[in-house]
């Protein structure tokens, strides 16, 4: 019987870390030892063959804490060179570190024109730990990505036996195994050991003629992210329009007020041309579009978090500053 096609890209993270022994789960970005690039990370999980025909594709393998647009857009054009030169390809997926997995799922997510599956995965444990989670996330993540119920579900993240949507998801603990969580609505299903459960399918998949071309973009508009907090004033503000800033998330304080400083900083932005979205500090939940915020100029980013809102607000800049146009993406994407 013919096993589906399924490619690894590996970028890096814990995933595909080594440390010093089986304890050295929390050192080990400085044992010396190099990072896995895909071939040995897939060479070291012999059991893949049991569920798929998987290749390794070459990328650079970096911490998550250093990817960017460069590396997005890089992403895209490889994902779409692998869909053009393996006709019969199942799937694909990406092995990425923790810390801005989120961020790269939702983004390609937004950006590419393929409604081929495409699975993040990461660990909490590097590949050398004791009772690491990096090989059965692998396993898991390449048994989704093989699986014909993925397709047209958006890009999808899978860990800790979940399945995610990336809109969705996000990363709630520092070191627990169930740190991704998606708070508002919960997983789309399970990877379970007879098969993949699949309970719902997420609403919220922006259709491919849709989605944002990136791969000419070279520096996209600048975004800042304003983290509200008690007795918060201006400087950050007027920092962000000093450095070019096209756009600015607020963080702010749920359900979505911010400190008087802050406000009327944010209402001279707007005055300047900068958009504002409001989201939320609060990990969960949408940001209410209150009247008077809305005769201010403030846009809502209705349930993302403020790094997914920066995500959305820096792919609508690339289309004008329309504030209808942006706020139906909102609505939408």
């Amino acid at each position: 019987m013919t096993k589906p096609k399924v490619a690894v890209i590996g970028t890096g993270g814990t995933i595909a870390s080594q440390g010093l022994h089986g304890l050295d789960v929390q050192d080990y970005a400085s044992s010396g030892r190099p990072i896995l690039d895909a071939e040995a990370l897939v060479a070291g999980v012999p059991d893949l063959a049991r569920v798929a025909d998987v290749f390794a594709v070459p990328f650079t393998a970096i911490p998550s804490t250093a990817i960017g647009w460069s590396d997005w857009r890089a992403l895209v054009a490889k994902i779409l060179e692998l869909e053009a030169a393996h006709p019969d390809l199942a799937g694909i997926v990406i092995t990425h570190g923790t810390a801005t997995l989120e961020e790269t799922a939702y983004l390609l997510s937004l950006t590419l024109p393929t409604d081929l599956p495409v699975v993040v995965t990461g660990a909490q444990r590097p590949f050398t730990g004791l009772s690491s989670d990096a090989q059965m996330n692998l396993v898991a993540a390449v048994r989704v990505a093989a699986d014909p119920q993925a397709r047209g579900l958006g890009v999808l993240v899978v860990l800790n036996d979940e399945i995610h949507a990336a809109r969705e998801v996000t990363k709630t603990s520092t070191g627990r195994m169930q740190t991704f969580r998606s708070p508002d609505l919960g997983a789309l299903g399970h990877v379970d050991a007879d098969r993949n459960s699949f309970w719902r399918r997420p609403t919220r998949v922006m259709p491919v003629a849709e989605r944002f071309d990136i791969l000419k973009l070279d520096r996209p508009p600048r975004v800042d992210v304003l983290y509200s907090v008690a007795g918060g004033d201006s400087v950050a503000v007027h920092a962000f329009l000093a450095a070019g800033a096209a756009g600015i998330v607020c963080a702010a304080l749920a359900p979505g007020f911010l400190t008087p400083a802050e406000r009327s900083a944010m209402v001279e932005a707007i005055a300047q041309g900068c958009v504002a979205v409001l989201s939320s500090r609060a990990g969960s939940g949408r940001t209410f579009p209150t009247k008077r915020y809305g005769e201010e100029g403030f846009l809502n980013a209705d349930n993302l978090n403020p790094q997914k809102a920066r995500i959305l607000l820096t792919l609508a800049l690339t289309r004008g500053r329309d504030r209808a146009m942006i706020a139906r993406l909102f609505e939408t994407a």
